[in-house]
């Protein structure tokens, strides 16, 4: 009797085990429906046929309701060459693999079906599609950019006179720059300094915006004197102008949506076209950088400051509370400044609205 018991006794400890571990898994099947429902924006396609003209943001947009998000459905086919690329033509269909969203990707000219990641390394626009629109942001690439220290825009080469010790007009006139030019490339870019960033909050220095003025080659080289043909000017070049590499980044540049990997917490400083109310598509400059844990590709939010009102009840000022008014996107970085592209606005933005993680 005893020993019948105990074999009694342990046959029904079995029980509630299985007990806990279909409602675990119950529980688990819940959290992930209810992820996914999160995760999807309502009214999502279950379909869609990429047009020419689409960007990896816009589509992500039309199924996620947090468009950076793309990695938790996007997934790479390691026996597919490229599988990085998405053109005009592919289907674009929504699947659930054990309970989670997926995309697939059937290849609009007989490529086969695969699982795809948009990882935003892009070829001429005619094929493959760019994350973001490039053509926004490629002129702006070609023409600024941010000099780190006081001490490395000094030490720069600069433009030491022109031809005959004569004014400098414009393309096609020669130049002579002096300084150190080991290393660097036939095509240099012309700057003056512009800007200086500050902190708004510590009055940290942060950089230096280096206005450009245009790019020239190199032609020949004499000791630390070296002569230049200017190949395209934006206005009269003059002597001490500065000359640093280009940073040209074309149609092939690799831009990820994600989220920052450190809390940021920021503002926008500066609006580089010289405007003070800022809309989609505008770019923008902010006091965070690769410093601060940004990259190129993070998505942060920005939230328009609040105002300061008059309480009527109590005569006091009080600022309202700051609200989410667009999303950006980081396609520049440097050590503690940025360049963003506003990638939605619902309101009109201003230099000092914050930006903080999506």
């Amino acid at each position: 009797m005893q020993c019948g018991a105990c074999h009694v006794n342990t046959h029904n400890k079995g029980i509630p085990r299985m007990r806990k571990t279909l409602v675990a898994l119950m529980l688990a099947a819940a959290s992930t429906l209810a992820h996914a429902e999160a995760l999807l924006k309502e009214g999502h396609p279950q379909n869609y046929t990429v047009a020419k003209g689409d960007t990896l943001w816009d589509i992500s947009g039309k199924f996620l309701t947090s468009p950076w998000k793309w990695p938790e459905i996007w997934h790479a086919n390691p026996q597919v060459k490229n599988p990085h690329l998405i053109y005009p033509g592919d289907t674009l269909s929504l699947v659930y693999i054990d309970g989670k969203p997926q995309l697939m990707l059937n290849r609009g000219t007989d490529r086969g079906t695969i699982k795809l990641v948009p990882g935003v390394r892009t070829t001429p626009l005619a094929e493959a599609i760019p994350t973001i629109p490039l053509d926004k942001i490629n002129a702006f690439l070609l023409s600024n950019r941010i000099v780190n220290t006081q001490a490395e825009f000094d030490g720069a080469p600069y433009v030491l006179a022109g031809n005959q010790e004569s004014v400098i007009n414009g393309v096609g006139d020669t130049i002579f720059a002096r300084g150190n030019f080991a290393g660097a490339d036939k095509a240099m870019g012309i700057f003056r300094q512009g800007k200086t960033y500050t902190d708004p909050v510590t009055n940290e220095f942060l950089g230096i915006n280096a206005d450009d003025i245009g790019t020239a080659d190199k032609q020949a080289v004499d000791g630390d004197i070296v002569t230049m043909v200017l190949t395209r000017t934006t206005q009269e070049t003059r002597l001490g102008d500065r000359l640093f590499p280009t940073e040209e980044r074309g149609i092939t540049s690799i831009f990820q949506p994600s989220e920052p990997s450190l809390p940021i917490d920021g503002v926008i400083l500066d609006v580089p076209r010289g405007v003070t109310q800022i809309g989609a598509m505008d770019v923008v400059t902010i006091n965070k950088g690769t410093h601060d844990g940004l990259a190129e590709g993070n998505v942060l939010a920005i939230m328009k400051t609040g105002e300061t009102v008059r309480d009527v009840v109590t005569d006091e000022f009080i600022k309202v509370p700051d609200q989410r008014s667009g999303l950006l996107m980081v396609f520049r970085a440097y050590d503690r400044l940025s360049y963003g592209l506003v990638l939605r606005a619902s309101r009109q933005l201003a230099v000092k609205d914050r930006v903080t993680n999506p």
